[in-house]
């Protein structure tokens, strides 16, 4: 029987509407620290906002060797993925479709499609210059997928006690009755491997090879224009909001005050944490780096820090 409800969580909180609102605050609130951290004014707040109906209200230009609906329809697959994401985290002391067993299974799954429909818009376009942003996108992939799934895989050895649990419910008990993971001294290497995977996850500044707009003009995306840029562009918001809502749900959970709306609040003020600390910091900090510095950075580094944790999470310590 269909639950109405459902209807509300999708296109409202913590769905389509919440994703939308919250997203590009997020991103303006970022723009605006990292402006003052570099000793500018920076945009306005409400900046993406207006970025992204400016976009919606210019005409759409479509190659003439493009194909049409996948290069229409590749960012809107990309948004309903991030909405998807965020529907199954438990961060508001509930989940918008309760406890699926393996939901954390389905979150890396879905984590992959953004990128993919990057990839595939891009290649859509019919664009040799998109082309070239295509390679470096997958190649960015491939860097944070493997320290990615070694992080989860510890968190869920970590809350699975005698096994691995792959439930994002399970987890959050966990730390509702053990306190936080990122308070569990075998979990801090795992929480900082998770904080760099982040900014290249989202693919923003010093990882964003992709784009790589000093290099080889907005990539995969150099043929958008129009309302598909703009959604293009509102999943970049969005998924600033999802990653950093993952890391919150993953390592930052606890008991909730058990009334939404104040646990949505909590939630969102995590969000922002780790934002600053994943993105905005490091942006602030650090030069682009070249596509093969990102490969070897994330193999090297960020695995190792996955892999301590994986190593003493495996033997219960």
């Amino acid at each position: 029987m269909f639950n109405w409800m459902w209807l509300f969580y999708i296109l409202v909180f913590p769905g389509a509407l919440f994703c939308f609102v919250g997203g590009t605050l997020l991103n303006g609130l970022d723009r605006k620290v990292y402006a003052k951290m570099q000793q500018r004014i920076g945009p306005p707040i409400l900046q993406p906002f207006y970025d992204f109906m400016k976009l919606m209200g210019k005409e759409t230009i479509i190659p003439y060797e493009a194909n049409k609906p996948v290069f229409l329809g590749a960012p809107v697959v990309g948004f309903v993925a991030l909405v998807t994401i965020m529907l199954l985290l438990p961060q508001f002391g509930f989940s918008a479709f309760g406890d699926i067993n393996a939901d954390m299974i389905v979150i890396i799954y879905l984590l992959t499609i953004p990128a993919a429909s990057i990839i595939i818009g891009g290649a859509a376009s019919g664009s040799p210059y998109a082309g070239v942003g295509i390679s470096r996108e997958m190649v960015s992939v491939i860097s944070f997928e493997l320290p990615l799934v070694m992080v989860l895989l510890a968190i869920g050895r970590k809350a699975g006690g005698d096994g691995v649990t792959f439930s994002m419910k399970a987890i959050a008990d966990y730390q509702a009755a053990n306190g936080a993971m990122i308070c569990q001294w075998s979990m801090i290497p795992a929480a900082l491997a998770m904080l760099l995977v982040v900014p290249c996850e989202v693919g923003c500044h010093p990882f964003d090879v992709a784009e790589a707009e000093t290099e080889i003009c907005e990539g995969p995306l150099v043929e958008y224009s129009g309302a598909p840029l703009g959604v293009f562009k509102l999943n970049y918001y969005v998924k600033q909001l999802v990653v950093s809502g993952l890391f919150a749900a993953l390592f930052l959970g606890g008991k909730g005050t058990g009334i939404v709306a104040a646990d949505a609040v909590i939630f969102y003020v995590e969000c922002l944490v780790v934002t600053f600390f994943s993105m905005t910091l490091i942006r602030a900090s650090l030069a682009r780096l070249k596509v093969e510095q990102v490969f070897k950075f994330y193999w090297t580094v960020v695995a190792g820090l996955a892999l301590v944790s994986l190593v003493l999470a495996w033997f219960g310590l």
